[in-house]
């Protein structure tokens, strides 16, 4: 871990090792494959003569010559015919191999175009799907820090339905500068929303309103997370390793469920003055699964809120509140509302 989405040109990534989307001759053509050749220089045209080309799913590595990377994956996407001949499972290959190699070879940080989307035809959605999920099975077992690079906002689009669900949350919600009360019981969504009221003399925040109806004694759960935070003294990592024991949760799985890397956890764990980003706490919180009254709990044990005025917030909010932890899921959402995902 972790995984970022960043718009960016893949030649001008700055790490261990960048895949090339190739053709089979691995000779250069047009797209990612093309800027690729041009940047690289000749030399990379010359190494990719002797490889003998390569198959659909497969990958092959060569040296990087002029890019700012050491090494260029080369692999093979499939092209789009319909969803019948075995296209998901050739892309899959394409991430898996590429990611194996990058291993053999000691690379710690890999930027991947998003395979076969283009010229290919790969709807775009489901092209980003299979290389999240692939490239997130990857990273659960093992450490390396993973770029998708989107070259064209354009060439990126999350699922209609809920690009409009949280486009309606934040309208609902975003204030510029002042607070807006929310809608009561969200009655836009699907499932009715039951929120954590685990104390007697708890009372619901003006920005956060639910019917009274929906607040009861007997919603108090037998074993409470928000009754563990709520008069809590202790640092944000004891904290943390408390709500770790409570969910039964290993520390490695946490931070690998949280998209945040090693090194970071070594520092909250180990560095007393360390002060985590509210980015590393709500993506600690997504891992953990908590309630949006138990995030925001964890967030003031370093000092954050949610704020309606921030459209961040706003869509930590919204996932939060339907029960969406799906990580990369959100990361999708906040790439494409141009705000920062989480993890480190």
């Amino acid at each position: 871990m972790p995984l970022h989405i960043v718009k960016n040109d893949i030649t001008k990534i700055k790490c261990d090792a960048i895949v090339n989307a190739a053709n089979n001759t691995l000779l250069g053509g047009g797209g990612v494959d093309g800027a690729i050749h041009k940047v690289a220089g000749v030399g990379l045209l010359e190494e990719c003569k002797t490889l003998g080309g390569c198959e659909t799913g497969d990958a092959k590595i060569t040296k990087g010559y002029n890019l700012p990377c050491k090494y260029v994956i080369h692999t093979v996407g499939p092209i789009w015919q319909g969803g019948q001949k075995g296209e998901r499972e050739k892309l899959e290959s394409c991430y898996k191999k590429s990611l194996l190699i990058a291993k053999e070879r000691g690379v710690e940080t890999i930027a991947f175009p998003i395979i076969s989307s283009g010229a290919y035809g790969y709807p775009k959605q489901d092209a980003m799907s299979v290389a999240v999920d692939t490239i997130s099975r990857f990273l659960l077992l093992n450490e390396m820090t993973v770029y998708l690079v989107v070259f064209d906002k354009t060439a990126f689009k999350i699922n209609d339905r809920l690009y409009l669900g949280v486009k309606r949350f934040i309208d609902d919600n975003y204030a510029d500068g002042e607070v807006r009360p929310k809608m009561t019981a969200y009655k836009s969504f699907n499932r009715q929303i039951e929120p954590n009221f685990a104390q007697n003399d708890f009372s619901v925040s003006e920005d956060f309103c639910f019917e009274q109806s929906v607040v009861s004694k007997s919603l108090k759960p037998k074993i409470s997370l928000v009754e563990m935070l709520a008069n809590i003294d202790d640092t944000f990592a004891v904290t943390l390793l408390k709500l770790i024991d409570h969910k039964k949760m290993s520390e490695v799985k946490c931070y690998k469920m949280a998209n945040v890397s090693k090194q970071t956890w070594y520092k909250i764990m180990n560095e007393r003055d360390y002060k985590p980003s509210k980015n590393t706490v709500i993506a600690f919180a997504i891992a953990l699964k908590l309630t949006l009254e138990e995030t925001r709990r964890l967030l003031a044990t370093v000092g954050f809120t949610l704020s309606k005025s921030s459209k961040f917030d706003i869509i930590i909010e919204y996932f939060l509140t339907i029960g969406e932890y799906d990580i990369f899921k959100i990361n999708q959402t906040l790439f494409e509302f141009d705000q920062v995902c989480l993890g480190v």
